[in-house]
């Protein structure tokens, strides 16, 4: 329940020994249009998106579903719905370890476009000391390179998708899970990614680029610095999230595949 667009992953919020129980707690809701109170607006439609192929949430409500099926008259669809592109990263031997398992032909390229960088002066990561205050300056970079096809189209959307992000910051960055990164070359700021972190995975959640530097390959060099430090950091995983673009695999990214689960009502309720 919320905008597919802003979600990665969706799953059931429970203990793991409790998922079976919530699930079939769910399915019970949906079987029963009527309370003790009131009767219910009858759904048509069940569509439960982004759901990890590996979550074991997944497998409860498919199995949930599956056995009122056939009782309920309902129709039970489970597939593929999209990847995550996820990248292990190495125990021992820090980020030249990482370059060194990919491709020779992208591991040439990623070192060709930071030295080139490099010759133009310090790149570096740097957090954002109070997001909030500096989510204006992500917003723009993002839409000079995504424009109208990015998250802040200007329309209704964009502008709930702007309150979507200052809500993330408002409530998760004092947590310390969120960051808000820009990425600078010789002091200018070419770059910015919002991620992630859990301890174990760094998760690449959006990013935005200045296109006027483009011979500078921003998009790249974002990569490899959120990627290196997630390494120094002694992360296991470094996750590029929903979407299958080519960059992705030049790290060495595996898929791990995302379900949806849909169900249509097909016996008409009296």
């Amino acid at each position: 329940m919320g905008a597919s667009y802003h979600a990665d992953y969706a799953t059931l919020l429970a203990a793991p020994d409790d998922l079976p129980a919530v699930a079939e707690v769910v399915v019970d809701y949906l079987s029963n249009d009527t309370t003790d109170s009131a009767p219910r607006i009858p759904w048509d439609v069940v569509d439960l998106r982004r759901l990890r192929c590996a979550d074991p949430a997944t497998d409860a409500l498919a199995l949930a579903f599956g056995r009122r099926e056939i009782a309920a008259g309902w129709t039970l669809n489970v597939e593929r719905e999209d990847v995550c592109p996820v990248v292990t990263l190495p125990e021992e031997g820090g980020f030249e370890a990482l370059l060194a398992r990919l491709d020779k032909k992208d591991r040439h390229e990623i070192r060709r476009k930071v030295r080139r960088a490099e010759a133009i002066g310090p790149v570096a990561l740097v957090d954002a000391a109070d997001p909030l205050a500096e989510l204006d300056r992500f917003v723009d970079l993002h839409q000079r390179r995504w424009g109208a096809d990015g998250l802040f189209p200007p329309t209704e959307g964009g502008r709930q998708s702007r309150r979507f992000l200052e809500r993330l910051f408002e409530l998760a960055w004092p947590e310390g899970w969120i960051c808000l990164t820009f990425l600078e070359v010789a002091g200018r700021r070419i770059g910015a990614g919002i991620t992630f972190d859990d301890g174990a995975t760094v998760y690449y959640y959006n990013a935005g680029i200045d296109p006027e530097a483009a011979a500078l390959s921003p998009g790249v060099l974002l990569a490899e610095r959120l990627i290196r430090r997630a390494v120094e950091l002694g992360r296991r995983r470094f996750d590029f999230l929903r979407g299958n673009e080519p960059y992705k695999y030049a790290w060495g990214a595996v898929d791990e595949p995302l379900a949806r689960i849909l169900v249509r009502r097909t016996v008409a309720t009296p």
